[in-house]
């Protein structure tokens, strides 16, 4: 049976050649298979046909079914494209040759512009030398002598064939002539008007010419001239250049309107090497602009400042305002009771703990008259906030409990309305009371100088009750009175001056300040300039929330639009750009980062070597704060400061205004503290960020839990008080000396009771010469707990030896008792 019985043969069918091909395989079989090579199909072009048109042809999805109208169409095709080809070829080289006509002409154009300038300017030379010649023979002619001039001049007459035979020394310039070709000789052929190279040191410190014209300026001069005539030496211009404390190469040439190479050549040639974005100190600078021939204007960098001083305002311009009331008293007086007796609103409902947390400023109607309150915390954390809020007033209402009389921070306020040099009014308030005693607080407020009109002074003072409503119309009279003495006058055509009352970052609006405008009008659009931050009114609310346009001399209202947070207390001024604004804030933010790395720089290492000695043995508790409002930060910081003693104190990483951020949760996890949210709570990824690196959150409303957890907080870093308890007294009868356990001492309890767990003390002749822990404590062969007084034991000391007859055991107890900061 052959291989190819019943079998197909391997390979395509049609066309084929067949073949056969022997394989071998494992144990010396082999196999003959049959296989077939398909040969390739060569198609032949036909003589006299287009080869293309076949190509194009062959290359169509549907060449089998190709008719010959379809062929005609596409050999039409083709030789349209061929024709396009040349056609766009022919153009092409028709462009190419109106290009060079064209470059050919403007080469002509340029080059008998130049022969026409040349030759302009050799006779503008020969016009030149003409008129020197004939200057030159007038002055010759009128130095001779009077005789010499009465005398005919033959030679004269024959001068000009006289220079027509002398040769070239007869030219312009004489014998030097050719000298100064033999000069030209070895320069570039343009002359001046090539580049000779670049300026190099050597060339700037020899005082070369340096750099020669450029072919461009050249020709821009030859402009000028043919405009204009021959070009005239221009005057140089003299500037009073402004001259700060240090000033950059580049800078410096730039008010000078010099070149910068020119600038940095005289500073090589002074032997200073200074590229163009180098400073150079004031000094230097100002013999530069000296040399240069300008004039100096020495400036100071707190010049900026300059365009926010105001000039004092003519008095007819001055128009009546409203007081300026600010109410301050000790906390639980009811300063904000009164004030919403007077206002008809409930603030202390919205405080957290029912006490005054914020600086709140309200405007008031008082018949025809307009009244502006400051309303002040009275707890002892806010001291910085009562004195801002006496810098900014004009009248200052003390409210004094009537059955609590003068408190600490009811003696505070007086200092600050003292400091402050403002009047005050006594509101003795809760006169409903039962236990009230108005002449208790007229005689204690006797023991700080303020006298009463009752007792005889010149201080008004008014019963009144916020309950009630008793007393608030004689207050306001008061207030009045008070007001019409001082004759409060400002200016509202003025750009606007302000203070700061309070300022915090809401969600939302951005940087919020509570301003107070002293005089000037502030308007929506301004441009202010606040502390280190500066910014554009962009819209104003009133104490109700209601948007208004402008606000008028003891206004308070809230002003958005900053570009940061500011503090407290700062005053606000409207300049006129915004450069001028964003100027003056960099200034001050670099004024202040300069004060604060001049007090680290003014420590020496002495200093910080005692300080880091001193911390050793004290312990820190970290904390971050964030608060709503920048007034309530400060109050914090300040009474974090007063907790501690010289073992252990509080130290505010930082402080701020705003939601509790993720970076301070990173900041809290780096130094190991806790975050502490005063009426502001976390973001979310601030939350999650705290809950996966373990860092505690806690928030706060009212500031007495605040202070009181810190406090706790830093009381548990205290280290505990040891305290010795004296339990007994044993004396050493006879000393023995047994195998394994070393010297034993035969004791006598005298006084107290022995214990096996007490320490001991070791005195002869009542020195104390070791302090250790009992070994062993034994009563006859029995190992004991103690021994009580009167009774004979054995006692062994830990690791001591030196035990003699005589000596005196002393026994006591140690106790750690907590400490806590008072």
């Amino acid at each position: 049976m052959s291989d190819t019985d019943g079998k197909k043969p391997l390979g395509l069918s049609g066309g084929a050649r067949s073949g056969q091909v022997k394989q071998s395989f494992a144990r010396g079989r082999t196999k003959n298979v049959v296989v077939e090579t398909k040969r390739k199909r060569v198609m032949a072009p036909k003589p006299g046909t287009n080869t293309a048109a076949q190509a194009s042809a062959s290359g169509s999805k549907s060449k089998a079914g190709a008719t010959d109208a379809e062929m005609d169409r596409r050999l039409k095709a083709l030789q349209a494209a061929k024709a396009r080809e040349a056609e766009e070829d022919e153009r092409r080289k028709r462009e190419e040759e109106e290009r060079a006509q064209e470059r050919q002409r403007r080469r002509a154009e340029l080059e008998a512009k130049e022969r026409e300038e040349k030759e302009r300017e050799e006779l503008l030379k020969q016009k030149a030398e003409e008129d020197e010649r004939r200057k030159r023979e007038a002055e010759e002619a009128k130095n001779r002598p009077a005789d010499a001039v009465a005398q005919p001049s033959e030679p004269k007459a024959d001068q000009p064939a006289r220079s027509r035979n002398l040769g070239p020394d007869a030219r312009p310039g004489g014998r030097d002539a050719p000298r100064k070709r033999d000069d030209d000789a070895g320069k570039p052929k343009g002359g001046d008007n090539r580049r000779s190279g670049k300026l190099t040191v050597n060339q700037a410190l020899r005082g070369g010419e340096g750099r020669t014209r450029s072919l461009a300026s050249m020709r821009r001069k030859q402009e000028r001239q043919r405009r204009g005539g021959p070009s005239q030496p221009q005057e140089k211009v003299v500037r009073t250049v402004q001259l700060p404390e240090a000033i950059t190469v580049s800078e410096l040439a730039n008010r000078m309107s010099e070149r910068v190479a020119d600038v940095v050549k005289s500073l090589m040639q002074s032997g200073i090497m200074a590229t163009q974005n180098q400073p150079i100190d004031a000094d230097t600078a100002e013999l530069l602009i000296e040399e240069f021939g300008h004039k100096v204007q020495r400036v100071s960098a707190s010049d900026v400042e300059n365009v926010i001083h105001q000039a004092e305002d003519a008095p007819e311009d001055l128009e009546p305002r409203a007081p300026v009331i600010t109410i301050m008293g000790h906390v639980d007086h009811g300063k904000t009771s009164l004030l919403d007796a007077i206002r008809n609103a409930k603030v202390v409902a919205g405080e957290a703990g029912g006490i005054t947390q914020h600086i709140g400023a309200y405007q008031v109607e008082q018949g025809d008259a307009k009244l502006t309150f400051l309303d002040t915390p009275g707890h002892a954390a806010f001291t910085s906030m009562r004195a801002r809020g006496a810098q900014v007033t004009d009248i200052v209402v003390l409210v004094v409990a009537a059955d609590d009389a003068v408190m600490p921070q009811t003696i505070e306020a007086i200092n600050h309305a003292k400091a402050a040099q403002v009047p005050m009014i006594v509101a003795i308030n809760k006169i409903d009371l039962p236990a009230a005693d108005p002449d208790k607080v007229r005689t204690d407020l006797l023991q700080h100088e303020v006298v009463v009109e009752k007792m005889s002074g010149d201080v008004q003072d008014v019963e009144v009750s916020a309950q009630t409503g008793q007393g608030l119309d004689q207050l306001l009279e008061a207030i009045a009175l008070q007001a019409e003495i001082l004759e409060l006058k400002s200016n509202p055509d003025r750009p606007a001056v302000g203070a700061v009352v309070e300022a915090q970052l809401d969600v939302g609006r951005g940087p919020v300040a509570t301003v107070l405008v002293q005089n000037g009008t502030l308007r929506q659009g301004d441009i202010f300039v606040v502390g280190e931050q500066w910014g554009k009114v962009r819209a104003m609310e009133d104490d109700q929330g209601k948007r208004v346009k402008e606000a008028g001399p003891s206004v308070p209202v809230e002003v958005l639009g900053l570009n940061g947070t500011p503090e407290a207390g700062d005053v606000l001024n409207v300049v006129q750009s915004e450069g001028q604004a964003r100027e003056i804030a960099e200034f001050r933010q670099q004024q202040a980062k300069d004060a604060r790395a001049a007090a680290g720089a003014a420590t020496t290492l002495d200093q910080l070597l005692a300080k880091a000695k001193d911390d050793q043995n004290v312990s820190e508790l970290p904390i971050v704060v964030k608060a709503d409002v920048q007034g309530s930060a400060e109050a914090i910081v300040q009474a974090m400061e007063k907790i501690g003693n010289d073992e252990v104190r509080v130290r505010v990483l930082h402080y701020g205004v705003g939601a509790i951020t993720e970076s301070d949760i990173g900041l809290a996890e780096a130094s190991g503290a806790p975050v502490i949210g005063f009426n502001v709570r976390a973001n979310a990824p601030a939350r999650a960020s705290a809950n996966q690196k373990g860092v505690e959150i806690r928030y706060y409303s009212v500031i007495y839990d605040l202070v009181d957890d810190v406090k706790a907080a830093a009381s548990g870093l205290l280290s505990a008080e040891i305290k010795e308890t004296f339990i007994g007294y044993a004396e050493i009868r006879e000393v023995f000396r047994v195998t394994g356990v070393g010297n034993v001492a035969g004791c006598l309890v005298t006084e107290g009771v022995a214990r096996r767990s007490a320490g001991v003390r070791l005195l002869r002749d009542n020195v104390v010469v070791h302090e250790g822990t009992l070994k062993t404590l034994k009563r006859f062969k029995d190992e004991v707990k103690e021994v009580q007084s009167g009774q004979e034991c054995g006692m062994a000391f830990e690791n001591y030896d030196d035990i003699r007859a005589g000596d005196v055991i002393e026994i006591f107890t140690r106790q750690e008792v907590e400490r806590s900061l008072t």
